[in-house]
């Protein structure tokens, strides 16, 4: 390696030392916890419940709230919360906000045995999903707001490591607590996950506190923002109505319609194209994500095996990934490194199929759980800084809303059906399924990267 390329990679990793690169560890922390309480860790209570996995399949649905944020993201884009507003301002009001109400849901689905009343905890999964999508429209606002474009990888990554870090928490976490409260291990009592579920509800005081100490980011009223509001007082210029009703009017069409049609305006006709590309992306990591959890229950691997190599040393991966795809995308450029985050994560999903075959093999877990989880760190980051450089600053909190979750719907409405393929099929035919189904993403990345070099050299 000659000095002008250390050099180069030296500067490039020194993105990492930006203060609000580094501040986002904490924030990512607050973004990550809840997700497997109401996913992944939740499907594992449920399956030591003794609850169907054709039924844990469909619970996945649960994660849908990810997909349809944007149907509210315009809210926390333009609406102003009462009080809190005032005094934390726009993005740290609905932060606070949806912290608060993921807590006291964490504490209703701690109470909740779901083998008394599995409805209940439905329901307060939902609240938890629902208040933790607010959370991240709100908290993927502030980060593409409080850096330049060429930050946006280095954001992605230690973002990533907040999230995973909470992960980490949110899954081997509460199987250790669980298992080492548990007096009855090989009979399901309610009581261990009652106590780790009170846990992380109070693991929320991190994200509380943060918000209440982090400044908002210093984004001015934009211009873009002004016109679109100017289109709509033009085109009700002529309208009899009164002046309250017309200021409403005015104000929705800035909220709700004027972010979409600035992306299609903008992109024209490859909006279709990369709308596509988000679409799918993700599609074999999501996918295979649900029955990952019951795979390990019924290959025999114990609560601390599964803490410990998948929850510990994966989550550790996965940030060593997102760290590396954080590098890669300075150094090679975003699309490059979303294309070998594609590749990797379909072809990981092949080393499933191989651990199907071994059985109960530690170390087999343990080197495909490396791969895997590494690729999905460089895919994550790539993909990341990609959506955060689709937006436009006017609309940040509803384009990216609209963005990641149209990455979650189609992944989230098929991985609903993941348990009946499964009980049909088995698990190989599982696993090499999801392989397939990441194919079809490569084609479009290359597309999309055409496009992309086309409009630049143009």
């Amino acid at each position: 390696m000659t000095a002008s390329t250390s050099s180069g990679w030296l500067q490039a990793l020194r993105v990492y030392t930006h203060p609000r690169v580094l501040g986002m560890l904490s924030l990512g922390f607050s973004a990550g916890l809840p997700l497997l309480l109401i996913m992944g860790t939740l499907s594992f209570w449920l399956r030591e419940a003794g609850i169907d996995r054709t039924t844990i399949g469909h619970l996945s649905w649960i994660g849908l709230a990810y997909s349809v944020k944007w149907l509210w993201s315009p809210l926390v884009d333009r609406l102003s919360l009462p009080l809190l507003t005032g005094l934390l301002g726009r993005r740290r009001a609905w932060l606070l906000l949806s912290q608060i109400v993921i807590a006291s849901a964490l504490v209703g689905m701690a109470m909740t045995d779901p083998v008394m009343n599995l409805q209940h905890l439905v329901f307060f999964a939902l609240a938890v999903a629902f208040a933790s999508a607010t959370q991240d429209i709100a908290l993927d606002a502030y980060r593409i707001e409080a850096v330049a474009l060429e930050l946006q990888g280095a954001m992605a990554a230690t973002y990533q490591a907040g999230y995973r870090v909470a992960m980490i928490l949110a899954s081997a976490g509460v199987l250790w607590i669980a298992a080492a409260v548990d007096v009855s291990a090989d009979v399901y009592d309610h009581a261990p996950w009652r106590f780790a579920y009170l846990i992380m509800a109070a693991s929320m005081a991190v994200g509380i506190v943060t918000t209440l100490i982090i400044r908002e980011p210093d984004v001015p009223y934009s211009r873009t923002v002004s016109e679109n509001e100017q289109i709509a007082q033009r085109a009700l210029a002529h309208w009899v109505m009164p002046v309250r009703v017309k200021a409403l009017l005015v104000w929705l069409y800035g909220a709700l319609i004027a972010p979409f049609r600035d992306f299609l305006t903008r992109h024209g006709r490859k909006a279709l194209l990369i709308l596509g590309l988000i679409a799918i992306y993700r599609i074999s990591d999501v996918v295979m994500g649900v029955m990952s959890n019951p795979f390990y229950v019924d290959m025999g691997y114990s609560k601390d095996e599964v803490a410990t190599i998948s929850k510990v040393y994966g989550v550790i991966m996965t940030i060593v990934g997102a760290a590396i795809g954080g590098v890669l995308t300075a150094k090679i450029g975003i699309m490059r490194t979303l294309f070998l985050g594609a590749v990797l994560s379909a072809a990981t999903n092949l080393l499933f199929v191989w651990l199907a075959g071994r059985g109960h093999d530690v170390s087999g877990l343990i080197f495909t759980i490396s791969a895997d989880n590494l690729s999905a760190g460089i895919a994550s980051c790539a993909f990341i800084a990609y959506l955060s450089g689709l937006t436009n600053s006017a609309y940040s909190a509803t384009q990216y809303a609209l963005f990641s979750s149209v990455m979650l719907l189609l992944p989230k409405f098929i991985a609903g059906f993941s348990g009946q393929f499964v009980d049909a099929y088995g698990y190989e035919n599982f696993f090499i399924a999801t392989a397939i189904l990441g194919l079809p993403v490569l084609i479009l990345v290359w597309l999309a990267g055409q496009a992309k070099f086309s409009t630049t050299d143009s």
